[in-house]
């Protein structure tokens, strides 16, 4: 199967934006996968002081976990998709949280940093050039500023190579096709089989100059499928990181 990508991707996920958190909600550990990736950012002060970029922020979750961990910082959240920013503006959130129209690649031209931290949650395996974008990232982020991506990147065990396939043909997809969005859903089953397993993401972000990188696994069922993966910038940190 071939893949979505840039403008058709868009269009898949403003089509599916209605249902989208309805789907996700029947996934355990959705959302709670979600706060832990962000609350190992390990943020000092809960944020205080601190710009976010939430990268991919689609309707919302990924900005809501990155809020709760970090409560008094600044967050700008950005997606491609206007139909998937709509319902995230439509929910209730403080000043202190904007939301941007904005493509992965256009993020280095279009938005000031630095930031303390960027967030991205399901977006890697979801653009055309993942280096390019890392070199983004890492162009917006602070010295030693802090990175975490939230993503599918299989183990690279068959087991759970056989596990994703398993409830993507049993339960994604035909919860997919029942809202009229099976092509989407069939490129989420299709694009985490074609990305990189978690050891070859993170040395693509090695790669990129991110330092420090660690891979840590997702709790519950997505053990093996779904990896958090954090790095930091290379250069100074603050006395109040030193402390943590």
């Amino acid at each position: 199967m071939s893949l979505l990508r840039d403008h058709d991707l868009a269009r898949a996920f403003d089509h599916a934006s209605q249902t989208y958190d309805g789907l996700t909600a029947l996934n355990p550990g959705y959302r709670t996968g979600l706060l832990r990736s962000a609350r190992r950012l390990a943020l000092p002060d809960d944020g205080t002081g601190m710009h976010l970029l939430d990268l991919g922020c689609g309707t919302g979750a990924s900005t809501r976990a990155l809020l709760e961990a970090a409560p008094r910082a600044r967050i700008t959240a950005v997606d491609a998709s206007a139909g998937m920013l709509g319902r995230a503006l439509a929910k209730p959130w403080p000043a202190r949280v904007r939301f941007l129209h904005l493509t992965a690649e256009e993020l280095a031209t279009a938005i000031e940093g630095p930031f303390d931290a960027v967030f991205a949650a399901y977006l890697f395996r979801n653009v055309t050039d993942p280096n390019a974008v890392l070199g983004g990232v890492r162009g917006l982020l602070r010295p030693g500023g802090r990175f975490a991506a939230h993503e599918y990147s299989l183990s690279g065990s068959r087991v759970h190579t056989t596990l994703w396939s398993a409830v993507c043909r049993g339960l994604v997809v035909p919860a997919g096709t029942l809202t009229g969005n099976r092509v989407l859903y069939r490129h989420l089953w299709h694009s985490v089989a074609a990305f990189d397993t978690a050891p070859e993401f993170a040395a693509r972000l090695t790669r990129a100059g991110l330092t420090s990188v660690r891979v840590v696994p997702v709790a519950g069922w997505q053990t093996g499928i779904v990896h958090t993966f954090l790095a930091r910038k290379g250069g100074p940190t603050t006395t109040r990181e030193r402390a943590q």
